[in-house]
């Protein structure tokens, strides 16, 4: 699954690259500390050998489509960065545990804007229940779509020895609707030494801890090392012990990280083993996967500033012991980056009055008959459905299906009538989850199930579905699902730390 990058001979490198790695570097570790709110500044001119990619074969053939440029803008990028828990190759003694495949323990979607001077960082939640789409094993075969798995589990998925990047990757294409451009994992080493490089970063302990072998101090500090891991891992001793509290102080060590690095400049004493640190334990997708690439996108980075990077979880409640995703709110923040709007709904760049008429966000088809659908991935006028009528009443399916044409579905079909059921059922193949997820915002109530030998999404109309009710157009303001669980980067350290 795993494979190591051709190494460059240090001599070899031109010293204009020298110089763009060094430029670049603080740009990337505003971004690639994301990940177990690890990263950093990836590389330098000598450490392709430390570079490892994993396998694009397991990338799912079927994906949504690549963003389209921002208007009067570039191109949008999403970038998914995991934080691998695995005790193998030494992270045993800084995580405990038992040896072997780890979980994805942190996995944020970081979406840069078209400009590229914005970023949002959207942490998922690692229990939170989704479908895992098909994913490559070991032998070549793929797995069957499995429903209500925890979205971590999909990291583990074949059991490769450093995890399953690519079908982690797959679970949040078809959780979304976007294109993810590039995938990065580190591990405890790499944040570890990453943060002992940088000489240690400022948080904000809310209580002391005492807890599973963790000890730390109330108050502002400086940690590095296996202390700054112990911060970001812990969930005992804050809060009510959550993941959901986790990702808050995960999202500000990330934060002040950047801070650090941003205010200390390029110096390439403080910069250069920063990223001889990261890259050691770091594993990208194979776009990533030589020194000069990694320099072309992280040099496309660095105007990306604190007061420009923000972070939101997605909508979540709580299912049981897990999480469960809320309807629509998780709809509208997938929609707001699909279309490159900020988490208030405008575009990049607009301010005053310009801003004030974009501010509700066209999340999902349009609410106007006459007005045109979106082309986003989850909502082309091609995507195939198909309405069944098993509610018992004659006639609904059609209405049903000219209310989804009214709202920009424009390939809808009838299928034949089913036997009677309760309970309206939308059945996708398993690479139309985030599709799925976003119809279903139409039909309040109706049950989701993934069917790998579904054609587009076929919606069973039951007994509780309302033509007078739904279709309805998305809520026209931003869920506050959203707008509570916001942090911006240059928040204060101590704020909103804790959940519970």
């Amino acid at each position: 699954m795993m494979t190591d990058a051709k190494s460059r001979p240090a001599n070899g490198t031109p010293g204009s690259l020298r110089v763009r790695l060094a430029r670049a570097a603080g740009a990337t570790a505003a971004v690639l500390l994301l990940a177990t709110a690890g990263g950093g500044a990836w590389f330098y001119w000598h450490i392709d050998h430390n570079i490892s990619t994993f396998d694009a074969g397991g990338i799912a053939p079927s994906r949504p489509p690549v963003a389209h440029p921002a208007p009067g803008g570039g191109q949008p990028v999403n970038v998914l960065l995991l934080g691998s828990d695995s005790r193998d190759n030494g992270n045993d003694s800084l995580g405990g545990g038992d040896l072997g495949v780890g979980h994805s323990d942190t996995a944020i979607l970081l979406h840069i804007y078209g400009d590229h001077r914005h970023a949002v960082g959207v942490s998922i939640p690692r229990d939170t229940l989704v479908t895992i789409p098909p994913c490559k094993l070991p032998d070549g075969r793929w797995t069957t779509a499995h429903a209500n798995q925890m979205f971590n589990s999909a990291f583990t998925v074949g059991e490769f020895p450093q995890g399953n990047p690519a079908c982690t990757q797959n679970t949040v294409e078809a959780l979304t609707g976007l294109r993810v451009d590039h995938t990065v994992v580190v591990d405890f080493k790499g944040f570890a030494a990453m943060t002992d490089a940088v000489h240690g970063v400022d948080v904000c302990v809310p209580g002391d801890v005492d807890s599973y072998g963790i000890k730390l101090t109330k108050g502002r500090q400086s940690l590095s090392g296996q202390q700054a891991l112990d911060y970001v891992r812990a969930r005992h001793g804050f809060g009510d012990g959550s993941d959901i509290g986790r990702m808050k102080r995960q999202q500000a060590f990330v934060s002040s990280l950047v801070k650090k690095v941003q205010g200390e400049g390029l110096n390439p004493a403080t910069l250069l083993p920063l990223a001889d640190a990261a890259t050691k334990s770091l594993t990208v997708d194979p776009e990533l996967g030589t020194a000069m690439k990694l320099a072309d996108f992280a040099q496309s980075l660095q105007n990306i500033k604190l007061k420009d990077l923000n972070f939101v979880t997605v909508p979540w409640r709580y299912s049981g012991e897990r999480v469960a995703l809320v309807h629509p709110d998780a709809e509208q923040l997938w929609n707001l980056l699909r279309q490159d709007k900020t988490l208030d709904g405008r575009s990049t760049g607009q301010t005053g009055a310009a801003a004030s008429s974009s501010t509700t966000p066209s999340a999902g088809p349009s609410a106007s008959p006459s007005a045109s659908a979106p082309a986003t991935a989850a909502t082309t006028a091609d995507l195939p459905v198909t309405v069944v009528n098993g509610s018992g009443s004659g006639g609904i399916a059609r209405q049903a299906a000219d209310a989804l044409k009214a709202k920009g579905y424009q390939n809808v079909s009838l299928g034949p009538d089913a036997d009677g059921r309760d309970t309206t059922l939308l059945k996708y193949a398993p690479d139309q989850q985030g599709a799925a997820q976003q119809l279903a915002q139409y039909f309040p109530g109706a049950t989701l199930r993934a069917d790998s030998s579904a054609d587009g999404i076929t919606v069973t109309l039951g007994r509780d579905y309302n033509p007078a009710a739904a279709p309805s157009a998305l809520p026209t303001t931003i869920p506050t699902t959203i707008t509570e669980n916001t942090r911006a980067a240059d928040s204060d350290l101590c704020s909103d730390l804790s959940f519970g």
